[in-house]
């Protein structure tokens, strides 16, 4: 199990809101590549699971990555990729394309466009929230964005990072 101290640098993104996407304004996107050493495990979806359940996040999922472009307005939500490979987009239309591969997790502040534009036929992400929130799906129509930026500001930083724990770098972006 990773710990912060072994903890690979953040990538983070700040993404302006599009109109339709409203992203975060206070927090980052990030992203660790490698963040979860799979090293060849046979049940490499156990693995983030359980790394995921040990710092708090639960409601966990798997699947792959909606191709229509989405967000949770009420809730973080983090993903972490068990199998294969995808190209999503995050922050919607002045967002980035970003490949993840397996071992890579992806943190998404509430009100963060994701989209997968391409994928191998092996996908299998694993998704996780925090405590505090509560899961919705907003597909970026004018009256949810009205919604989301009002409701986005309100949702707390999460508590812990969903793989490093309390002492992991989110916690650090999210008090920046």
């Amino acid at each position: 199990m990773p710990t912060a101290k072994n903890a690979p640098a953040p990538v983070t993104h700040k993404f302006a809101d599009d109109g339709s996407i409203p992203n975060n304004a206070a927090l980052p996107f990030v992203l660790y590549r490698g963040g979860i050493h799979l090293g060849g495990s046979p049940d490499p979806e156990d693995m983030i699971e359980k790394a995921f359940a040990a710092n708090g996040w639960g409601d966990v999922w798997r699947n792959g990555i909606y191709t229509y472009p989405h967000y949770h307005s009420m809730i973080h939500e983090a993903m972490g990729v068990a199998r294969g490979r995808a190209t999503v987009l995050f922050g919607g239309k002045k967002g980035r394309e970003i490949e993840i591969v397996p071992g890579d997790v992806v943190v998404l502040p509430a009100g963060t466009g994701h989209q997968c534009l391409k994928q191998t036929p092996t996908l299998v992400v694993i998704g996780a929230y925090p405590p505090t929130g509560k899961y919705n799906l907003c597909r970026g129509s004018k009256n949810e964005h009205a919604k989301a930026l009002v409701t986005i500001p309100k949702v707390p930083p999460p508590a812990t990072d969903p793989i490093f724990g309390r002492a992991g770098p989110l916690i650090e972006l999210g008090r920046a």
